[in-house]
């Protein structure tokens, strides 16, 4: 449970720093508040997070885990078999979660640092300079991103304790200043929620609701982050997380319900409670906690950031990615792509937008895309368990619950939202080529570009045998797909048979096929009654690592075992006792020659292929990829298409015949 408040709840947890803020803002100025105004918003909080986060994620989605695991891609691999369509939910929901989250490191961390502001320390006044805040901000983000690489487990033990302190300050805190206004407790009652939306108090109207979503932000972090905790550890704490969250957000009600008219703060624009509350002995401490509790919602952030790109790259939604394992945790990786990325676009929008007011402004948007995507995904599983009818129910109140914060959200897009947009539709982008591209591809070459495995094997064999050619290598291994009806890409065997003969003892022809289980680890083979031809089917969850040559090598001595294939000595080795002979991995690169001439593929499709095709020469090698680094690997480049049917026509030729 106390990792559980580590991990999971940081960046929730640290949203009392700026919806406050967020909410005075909306108003104008502090002296433009009224109590009832301060009262239906704090309400407006109350229900958002036990509608959204309580019933929805914490009792309804977490059900919808995938063997432990919690996300929208997981739960995407849990219901895909209901329909292709599916992709499109968990491919917008998944970009528009990792565009959003480049704001959260942003916004935390300088909603912290700024109540460094005006500060004494003993005869040191701190300076009022945002310029001063910003340098602090980024100094603290990219010491935050180098230490990544060398992975997190040491400073991660920390963070249980350090979130414990962290909400038990902020709910006395809240506790403390609600004597002497207890009617902020009127905003446990939904009507002053529903009745602030139509005050000619509220200036904005429905909009509001924008700057009331970012208290629950974090919801979706909490269900992508339930396989790092189990689901009964968030059962267990989130009663604690929501009770401090909420006594802090009403005692900073109940502290503006006491100085909204005083002369110094009154006119006001840049106003934050949450430090404004605490006297100035107190604050010191409450800046450094604060900065350590957003510099830990920054890591789970970034860390689930990474957790979500994997499941994406598995998934085929993404390209291949370098992932390391920084230490020996299995589930701790560390993608330095994805690293740098976000750290360049949350320097950028800490510069571009300057103050956690701004960031504030455009905070949010993305993510009312993801939880209405993650809705979709969950009337399927809901239809699963239950009628259609009663899942559309369920989903559709959520719908239209987050459809109208998605609305009033929108009014974020002019004050910087159209960030979030950007970056997510260039994340989108980037996934629609590839996994559609991908799709494509396979579609054209199922039609004319794939064979029989079966048709090939006296061939096979006979080469095999043939003392005439020079062995190419005892085992050959090629990654490539083969069906239940022995169809492959046409490109395995024109490697094998026509480039150049290869000649080897055992033929393996391995298929990859990532499953709906996290962690699942299996194979089959297939011999087709040979003894040196093999198809090898792996099946690995989406969480498992892909070192093809790890598994490949265990297989062999099973097959040996079983007596399937020949024991292979090798006469000259260094390990004792090893049966099996050399191997040697033949990764096939397809290049889009011949794709223009395809006659038979519409011009779009076209170009949606050529931008996967395109795009593969920017990712990791398959070689790194399959683990196979440090193994023999040979690279084959062959055309999109081979065309074995089109012949030249000359329109005259001739053929001298010279007498010797």
């Amino acid at each position: 449970m106390l990792i559980t408040l580590g991990i999971v709840y940081g960046d929730i947890g640290t949203s009392p720093l700026y919806v406050m803020n967020a909410i005075v803002a909306d108003a104008g100025k502090v002296g433009n508040l009224t109590p009832d105004y301060i009262i239906g918003s704090v309400s407006l909080i109350f229900w958002t997070l036990m509608l959204l986060t309580t019933i929805k994620y914490v009792i309804l989605a977490m059900r919808a885990d995938n063997k432990g695991e919690g996300g929208i891609f997981a739960l995407y691999a849990l219901v895909r078999h209901r329909g292709a369509w599916l992709a499109v939910p968990a491919l917008l929901g998944g970009a528009a979660l990792l565009a959003d989250g480049t704001l959260t490191p942003a916004v935390t961390v300088t909603s912290a640092v700024e109540g460094l502001k005006g500060q004494t320390f003993g005869r040191f006044v701190f300076s009022n300079s945002q310029l001063v805040i910003l340098g602090i901000t980024t100094v603290v983000l990219v010491a935050l991103f180098l230490i990544q690489r060398y992975g997190t487990s040491l400073i991660g033990k920390a963070f249980g304790p350090l979130m414990l302190l962290w909400f038990a300050f902020i709910g006395i805190l809240g506790l403390t200043r609600l004597g002497g206004h207890l009617e902020i407790l009127k905003a446990l009652s939904p009507v002053y929620a529903i009745k602030v939306l139509v005050s000619p108090d509220n200036k904005v109207g429905i909009f509001l609701l924008g700057s009331i979503f970012l208290a629950t932000t974090g919801a979706e972090a909490l269900y992508s982050d339930m396989g790092h905790v189990g689901k009964h550890n968030i059962y267990a704490t989130w009663p604690f997380v929501y009770a401090m969250l909420m006594l802090n957000y009403f005692g900073q009600g109940a502290w503006l319900i006491s100085h909204y008219q005083d002369a110094a703060y009154r006119n006001l624009t840049n106003f934050n409670p949450f430090y404004e509350m605490m006297g100035n002995g107190i604050r010191p401490f409450a800046i450094a906690l604060a900065t350590i509790a957003a510099i830990i919602a920054s890591q789970a952030l970034i860390t689930g950031s990474y957790t979500l790109v994997h499941e994406a790259i598995s998934l085929k939604f993404l390209p291949r990615m370098n992932i390391k394992h920084p230490n020996l945790h299995q589930r701790q990786i560390y993608i330095p792509l994805v690293n740098w990325f976000l750290c360049v676009v949350t320097l950028s929008v800490v510069w571009y937008f300057r103050t956690s007011k701004a960031m504030e402004a455009a905070y949010g948007l993305a993510i009312t895309v993801t939880m209405l995507m993650t809705t979709l995904l969950l009337f399927e599983f809901i239809s699963l368990h239950r009628s259609r009818l009663e899942a559309a129910l369920i989903a559709g109140f959520f719908g239209v619950t987050e459809s109208i914060f998605l609305l009033a959200s929108l009014v974020k897009f002019l004050h910087g939202g159209y960030i979030t947009l950007v970056i997510m539709l260039l994340i989108l982008a980037l996934m629609v080529v590839w996994y559609f591209g991908n799709k494509m591809r396979e579609k054209y070459q199922d039609e004319s570009e794939t064979v029989k495995l079966t048709d090939y094997l006296d061939q096979l064999t006979a080469l095999s045998a043939d003392q005439s050619e020079p062995l190419f290598a005892t085992n050959l291994v090629y990654m490539t797909k083969v069906k239940d009806d022995y169809r492959l890409k046409r490109t395995a065997l024109y490697s094998i048979l026509d480039k150049q003969p290869k000649r080897a003892k055992v033929y393996w022809f391995v298929t990859v096929n990532e499953t709906s289980s996290p962690y699942e680890m299996r194979y089959t083979v297939d011999m087709m009654h040979t003894r040196n031809v093999v198809s090898v089917q792996l099946y690995l969850g989406f969480r498992c690592s892909q070192h093809v040559n790890l598994y490949i090598r265990r297989i062999i001595n099973d097959l040996m075992d079983a007596g399937a294939i020949d024991v292979q000595t090798p006469e000259y080795t260094t390990i004792q006792g090893r049966r099996a002979g050399d191997f040697k991995f033949v990764i096939i690169m397809e290049k889009s020659m011949g794709l223009q001439a395809a006659e038979n593929i519409p011009a779009w499709q076209k170009r949606l292929i050529g931008g996967r095709l395109l795009l593969q020469n920017f990712t990791t090698s398959p070689a790194n990829w399959y683990g196979l680094e440090f193994s023999n690997v040979v690279q084959e480049t062959v055309p999109l298409f081979i065309d074995t049917t089109h012949r030249p026509q000359f329109q005259t030729h001739e053929i001298w015949h010279v007498k010797k």
